[in-house]
């Protein structure tokens, strides 16, 4: 985190899930960073990142990336997959910022 602060890089989560759903998960993982609610998708979606019928039960669901967006607005990098277990580490991350924003 100490990198991410260094650099002045903002982290936070979006999911379709309730605030109260949110607020849970991100204490049960100790997240010290903003997981938000979005549970009609509209910031998922328009970061085409909704993937409809995608939970187990059925329902819509975030589909997981990390983004880089700068103070603009406009995305500068994306790590998109379609698989949970599939995440961009910290330092692909880093990486990505110092290539793209960091500069």
């Amino acid at each position: 985190m100490n990198d991410f602060t260094q650099r002045r890089i903002e982290i936070a989560a979006i999911s379709v899930d309730s605030t109260t759903d949110s607020q849970k998960l991100s204490q049960a993982k100790g997240y010290t960073f903003p997981v938000l609610s979005d549970p009609n998708a509209e910031v998922i979606k328009r970061y085409g990142l909704l993937h409809p019928k995608g939970a187990e039960d059925g329902h819509d669901i975030a589909r997981p990336a990390e983004i880089l967006i700068d103070a603009n607005g406009t995305v500068r990098w994306e790590n998109l997959t379609d698989d949970l277990r599939v995440r961009a580490r910290p330092g692909q991350v880093l990486e990505a910022f110092d290539s793209t924003i960091g500069k």
